[in-house]
């Protein structure tokens, strides 16, 4: 196995490629052990931190999943494709499916940690709801799991005066989830917009979505706009990256 690549990059860089290429060509499957540290310094003639650089590139890209006294292995999780605009269509919350079913390929994305809470919003997105900052809002946090592996964390905002009584403030908002019952208030969403960013997650992020070290994570802040142009929902998302593929498909 020999590496390739441009001479001025670094070695690590290049034994990573090489690594991955091994990968791509079927060297090495779901769940077969990459060589080690020592497998890599005696092969590539480098030091131990450059060849512990060179693991830590495939982790980092969701490629490999380091498990502690075994050494570092191909992952088998198979990503999660988020195609962003079907799984917002009306057509799949109207008709009681879960808007996260369209991520999934049949495959079963489970919530195992719940809290619907009322308290103040961020200010941020107390002024996005058009709320003042000390005015509660509905506070639903949940965590989705697939296969075993974390993937999200979702945070839902809501105005607690709108929502109040309703199914929202349930852990189990029923079939359709928020926006069907959103529906039956009178504020069915007719629009949306998600921004989209990546940073490196916080130590609590990185706990409770089980990621490898220096695994970045996604954001989505998205806005639920009913009609008339009242934003009566902002959800902000964090996503394991190496566990999704983001996409939009849309006419010219």
């Amino acid at each position: 196995m020999a590496a390739k690549g441009n001479g001025r990059q670094p070695k690590y860089q290049r034994i990573a490629e090489a690594l991955k290429e091994a990968i791509r060509a079927g060297e090495y499957g779901p769940g077969d052990r990459l060589p080690g540290e020592n497998d890599l310094m005696a092969t590539y003639e480098v030091a131990r931190m450059t060849a512990r650089q060179a693991l830590g590139v495939l982790q980092s890209e969701g490629i490999t999943e380091a498990r502690r006294g075994a050494g570092v292995f191909v992952r088998d999780f198979q990503p999660l494709r988020r195609r962003g605009i079907e799984r917002l269509a009306l057509e799949q919350w109207g008709e009681g499916q879960s808007i996260w079913s369209a991520d999934t390929g049949g495959r079963e994305l489970v919530v195992d940690q719940v809290t619907v809470t009322e308290a103040p919003a961020p200010a941020a997105i107390a002024n996005v709801l058009g709320i003042e900052a000390d005015q509660p809002a509905c506070v639903r946090s949940r965590r989705f799991v697939l296969e075993g592996k974390p993937v999200l964390l979702a945070t839902s905002y809501l105005p607690a005066d709108l929502v109040a009584d309703s199914a929202i403030t349930q852990e189990d908002t029923g079939p359709g989830g928020i926006y069907a019952r959103l529906a039956e208030l009178g504020q069915k969403p007719v629009r949306f917009r998600e921004e989209i960013r990546c940073r490196m997650p916080s130590q609590e992020e990185a706990n409770r979505l089980s990621l490898s070290v220096g695994t970045p994570v996604v954001l989505i802040f998205r806005t639920a706009f009913a009609d008339g142009g009242r934003a009566v929902e902002v959800n902000e998302m964090i996503l394991d990256s190496a566990a999704y593929v983001l996409e939009y498909d849309f006419d010219a």
